[in-house]
């Protein structure tokens, strides 16, 4: 369900929509939000990232050597998912994407919704994460 309006999304928001992710703010269109649900060091990391409507991050690969990769749970709102030279995939509450190690691809918000999604880091060896260029405002547009 498509929620433009943010005190209905974060009603729905279940997990929080945590602190503005300054830290990766370079690689956000947008304004995101980061709730970490687990302790890094517990060997699973999740974490809820809340965007805002039409918030999106950067492509992007994660990269291993043995496992890796990362799952994607969505928990509220509507969002997109999308791996190059792929359509994109719309993305609500349920729907839940696992992205191989390996696979460029971008997710966030639709233009008109507040959007979240747990984000699992897969253990694995080797694992680091390449952040490539914006998604264009033109590539948005299209979706």
């Amino acid at each position: 369900m498509k929620i433009t309006d943010k005190g209905q999304f974060e009603a729905q928001n279940v997990f929080g929509a945590g602190a503005p992710n300054d830290v990766y703010a370079q690689y956000f269109i947008g304004h995101s939000f980061l709730n970490p649900l687990t302790d890094p060091q517990c060997g699973v990391f999740l974490a809820n990232v809340t965007f805002e409507p039409g918030c999106r991050n950067n492509w992007h690969i994660h990269h291993a050597t043995k496992g890796g990769g990362q799952i994607l749970v969505c928990t509220a709102g509507e969002g997109w998912y999308q791996e190059e030279g792929k359509p994109a995939v719309s993305l609500v509450p349920g729907t839940v994407i696992t992205i191989p190690p390996e696979v460029k691809h971008w997710h966030g918000a639709k233009a008109d919704s507040w959007f979240s999604h747990i984000a699992i880091e897969v253990p694995g060896d080797g694992c680091s994460n390449e952040w490539c260029e914006p998604v264009t405002d033109e590539q948005y547009a299209g979706l």
